[in-house]
């Protein structure tokens, strides 16, 4: 079984041939370790390593994680599960992003609630590039109307998109969504929007991601291993 530092290696072996194949440079993807589950001195571990960006999608164990590793002064948390109101403060008070917002609801509370001292929040609008009913994100068509919103509220800084896309191993289908994505940002990046983050990728497709745009992946059981979710 792979160490964390021989796993965290080889995902980031896995990002070096991916642009490698594409002809980008590996300083355009941030590699998010998503931590979610695994203990605080996983999180320790990798950091004494050299990863910086760790990826949460529970609040609780966002703020509790934030708290034991607040030494870790450089230490960039992201929050990247669905976020219900009653949450939005922990992850206001703790997260240097966000990546799940779909509603002008949440932007609105997270912007009330980020403590003042604190640089603004990272936001990244989800989007539902599949087409699925079950999938959290907004529709390609209203996202002009959101991004427009949120530029408006203090202690938010609108950065870019993010995706999941359909469950399916059709590499054909799988970039379609990913370019669903990219012209989305381009779209919005012509209506004046300064969005330099595409949030899509993770452990089982970051090579198709990263050739379809991607800045930013994901990255979770291909570093930690399996989860193991309490019953």
């Amino acid at each position: 079984m792979a160490t964390l530092f021989e796993a965290w290696q080889g995902v980031q072996g896995r990002i070096a041939a991916a642009c490698t194949a594409c002809a980008r440079n590996t300083t355009e993807i941030t590699l998010l370790a998503v931590s979610k589950t695994f203990p605080a001195q996983d999180v320790r571990q990798l950091y004494q390593l050299g990863q910086r960006h760790f990826g949460e999608n529970y609040a609780q164990e966002l703020g509790s994680k934030q708290a034991e590793l607040g030494d870790c002064a450089d230490l960039v948390w992201h929050f990247i599960g669905p976020l219900q109101s009653n949450k939005t403060r922990i992850v206001a008070e703790c997260a240097h992003w966000v990546h799940t917002i779909d509603r002008l609801k949440i932007a609105e509370r997270l912007s009330a609630q980020r403590p003042a001292h604190l640089p603004a929040l990272n936001l990244c609008l989800q989007v539902n590039v599949s087409g699925e009913e079950s999938k959290s994100g907004i529709s390609p068509d209203e996202l002009i109307t959101l991004a427009e919103a949120i530029t408006r509220m203090p202690r938010l800084q609108l950065r870019g998109l993010m995706c999941i896309p359909e469950a399916t191993d059709d590499a054909v289908k799988l970039a379609k969504q990913f370019q669903i994505l990219k012209q989305c940002q381009l779209k919005l990046q012509e209506n004046g929007f300064e969005l330099d983050t595409l949030s899509m990728g993770m452990s089982a497709d970051l090579e198709l991601a990263i050739a379809n745009g991607s800045t930013l992946v994901r990255v979770g059981s291909a570093i930690f291993g399996a989860r193991h979710y309490p019953q």
